[in-house]
Formats: C-alpha cells, structure tokens, sequence
C-alpha cells in the first residue's frame, strides 16, 4: 500500500531546503504538513515553498531538528499584537 504524499513546509538553506520548523501552542517543537496545497496555501500564503514527502520521511527529518511531532493540517493563527503602555512601569523595565 503506498503511503500518501503530504506537502510539506521548507526554507531555503544553504545547499538546499530544509523543513520549516513550528511551535505548539504549548511550546512544542513540531514539524508541519498539510494534505493538499490548497490547505498549505490557506495557511501559510502563497509565497511558502514547499515539497512532497510521506508521512515517514517528515517524522525521520524533523527528529534531528528536535521536533519528535508532526501536526498534519493546522489551522494557523497568529494572537493580537501586544503593546506596552507608556509609563511610569514601562519606563523602569
């Protein structure tokens, strides 16, 4: 039975890609794939590079980069930005 291909987040490095690292809410190191581009795209943009591999290959790359979790689909989202007040706390920091 073939294992399906999932499409699979990278950065460019020095030589070639490496795959694009993410956190957990939780703080987690995690690698990422998603089961269609379309599902990549909505997530990440259209401007994220990526490439094809089975679910085996992302887990025996991600593990020397310590991510020993792969999150397949994730809906992305990123928390408001915080600000920091002017003041008297602020200025003691």
């Amino acid at each position: 039975m073939a294992q399906q291909l999932l499409f699979v987040p990278v950065t460019s490095a020095s030589g070639g890609c490496t795959l694009r690292m993410f956190r957990t809410p939780l703080g987690t190191r995690t690698a990422v794939a998603f089961t269609s581009e379309s599902a990549l795209r909505r997530a990440l943009g259209p401007a994220q590079p990526w490439i094809r591999l089975a679910e085996q290959a992302v887990r025996s790359l991600a593990a020397p980069l310590g991510a020993a979790r792969l999150t397949v689909d994730p809906l992305l989202t990123a928390g408001a930005p915080h600000t920091v007040a002017d003041g008297p706390l602020a200025a003691s920091c």
